[in-house]
């Protein structure tokens, strides 16, 4: 395997996981965003 295939393999691994734990955060983020809000309107 040359070097080039091994870099396009580790870039492909590499964005996959980006993109996962970019979506992971931003649900978070929706998440206790939202959460922070409901608590807010109940006890405001």
């Amino acid at each position: 395997m040359s070097d080039e295939e091994e870099y396009g393999v580790y870039s492909e691994t590499r964005q996959r996981r980006i993109r996962v734990v970019a979506w992971v955060v931003i649900v978070s983020l929706i998440l206790v965003g939202g959460g922070a809000t409901v608590f807010a309107l109940l006890f405001g």
